[in-house]
């Protein structure tokens, strides 16, 4: 089992380069509710299986690999946009940095005082290179829908992370990240929606010719 789970934390990081190296909105969409659905089969592949157990990977499959990307995808033909044109950092050197964060991943978490149990797992480095990643989508990236992906992907890192502590987590807990993240995606469609009704763009960067009156 820890074997096919590494498997999938390698395929996690793959899917995080893939995001970084392309333009397309709708494809980096899907990318992400394909992670989503990885996150939410891992936790059976790492602790005994229960009704508790269960009920988190059907919540964690169904919000993060249905219905948040099926909101940004609706946000996405709401603005009629289909890619990112001009990103603050070209696609190539992203995808480098994203190549090098991975691997400073694997070497800091050789670093880290694991329990004996975690040592062989790559749930740290997938998790710190998914964390990374997100970040560099959130700050290189002029759409607002890109940076809401980036977000997502960030926060898929922490719960990679997460992953560890599964046990020690009462049910209310994960419930409540779980609603964190629901209504920071619903904040950002209404901030969208407003960007592109009033400036006809959801380019963050334009933002900064605003002046008060």
């Amino acid at each position: 089992m820890n074997t096919f789970a590494d498997q999938l934390l390698v395929l996690v990081m793959l899917i995080n380069l893939v995001m970084l190296g392309t333009s397309r909105l709708l494809f980096s969409i899907r990318a992400v509710a394909v992670q989503g659905v990885i996150l939410g089969l891992l936790p059976g592949l790492v602790h005994p299986f229960s009704l508790h157990l269960a009920a988190i990977m059907t919540v964690v499959i169904i919000v993060k690999g249905i219905v948040i990307p099926y909101f940004i995808g609706d946000a996405v033909h709401k603005a009629r946009i289909r890619r990112e044109v001009e990103p603050f950092i070209g696609y190539v050197p992203t995808l480098v940095l994203g190549a090098v964060f991975t691997a400073l991943s694997f070497a800091f978490a050789e670093k880290l005082p694991l329990a004996p149990e975690h040592e062989e797992l790559l749930f740290v480095p997938a998790s710190m290179a998914t964390l990374l990643t997100g970040f560099l989508i959130l700050t290189t990236r002029r759409k607002a829908i890109s940076q809401v992906i980036g977000y997502l992907v960030m926060e898929n890192g922490i719960f990679v992370f997460g992953l560890l502590l599964t046990e020690a987590m009462p049910a209310m807990v994960e419930a409540g990240v779980l609603l964190d993240l629901l209504v920071g995606i619903f904040v950002m469609g209404i901030v969208i929606n407003h960007i592109s009704r009033e400036f006809s763009s959801i380019d963050t960067s334009r933002l900064r010719a605003l002046k008060e009156e």
